[in-house]
């Protein structure tokens, strides 16, 4: 197989790695793009798109990649030279200035630690099969969108494009999520439509469950007054049009991320913190928590930690089967 690997070595591969799950095999599979469900549904969603609607509707089109296991055709790989990726920056003493937190016991997870991508000679490969993933998943959105503009609906639809995480692909020496850093909580999100004029990316802070009251106001629906988003109408309306609540990221039982415009704060549930500036850092490589002349700025951000954290949903607690290990 050009430029790939077959399923089985695949897995033996996987397998090969210490601690390494096979929901991270990786490479050029299958043949072709016909065979991924991907592909399926965004036909699937382009033909449902031809039909006739009587009514406003709703369509949510949900793509799997670029989650692992990382496998998409050869011809995704085939876009890029592997040996010109460009590889994150990650200086040794990065996570010298951080504090002992909720990482310690991220031993649980499917995902490789660093040392073990690293050691194993495997990260611009698994870089580049990220990359192609990417690639793949693009063309299935150019699909869905390419049938709406063909469509009889191309000029009264609003279209939101999402993810719901980030993914680490080596920095701060960490892979995938279950971080509460940039590149796990930073997702793409794009909004267009009806009277929504493409302009300047917003660098105003936005959070998932913003998307509900922005599309409730941007259909002319009644509000609900329990939500806890904000509607993003008016950085729609003008992107530089500045706005007061911060994004608010919880991850792992009373572990919370305040992202502004131009800080983010890490609060643990031992009291911990880190704090980092965007406009000078926005690898977050420098923590000033600790830093009395940014005392001002973490003691703002802490007023809007979450004053009463839900209580955990599982039957059997992940908090106590984290801390027996």
């Amino acid at each position: 197989m050009k430029n790939g690997l077959s399923k089985s070595l695949l897995s033996a591969l996987a397998a090969s790695c210490a601690n390494w799950s096979g929901a991270w095999d990786w490479g050029a599979y299958p043949e072709q793009d016909a065979e991924m469900a991907d592909i399926q549904l965004a036909h699937n969603a382009a033909k449902a798109l031809e039909e006739d609607f009587d009514k406003p509707f709703f369509m949510s089109v949900g793509f799997f990649r670029p989650h692992v296991p990382l496998l998409v055709p050869p011809k995704w790989f085939e876009l890029y030279d592997a040996d010109k990726i460009v590889l994150p920056k990650n200086p040794k003493s990065d996570l010298d200035d951080l504090p002992k937190n909720f990482l310690s016991i991220n031993n649980y997870a499917v995902a490789p630690t660093h040392a073990e991508v690293v050691g194993s000679g495997k990260q611009r490969s698994l870089t580049h099969a990220y990359l192609a993933s990417v690639s793949f998943v693009d063309h299935c959105v150019g699909i869905v969108l390419d049938a709406l503009k063909s469509s009889s609906y191309a000029e009264n639809t609003l279209v939101v494009l999402w993810s719901d995480h980030g993914f680490h692909l080596g920095e701060k020496q960490h892979w995938a999520k279950r971080t509460l850093w940039e590149e796990s909580t930073r997702v793409p999100l794009l909004i267009a439509g009806p009277e929504i004029k493409p302009g300047k990316p917003c660098r105003e802070p936005a959070s998932l469950i913003d998307l509900y009251p922005t599309l409730v106001e941007l259909c002319n629906l009644p509000k609900a007054s329990h939500l806890e988003g904000v509607s993003l109408v008016p950085q729609l309306i003008d992107s530089t049009n500045p706005r007061k609540q911060p994004a608010i990221t919880s991850s792992y039982f009373g572990n919370h991320s305040i992202r502004t415009r131009d800080w983010r704060l890490i609060v643990y549930e031992d009291g911990a913190n880190e704090l980092y500036d965007h406009r000078n850092d926005p690898d977050e490589f420098r923590n000033l928590a600790d830093d009395p002349a940014h005392k001002a700025t973490l003691d703002e951000l802490v007023k809007w930690l979450p004053k009463k954290a839900s209580t955990e949903f599982k039957p059997k607690s992940e908090r106590s089967r984290l801390r027996r290990k």
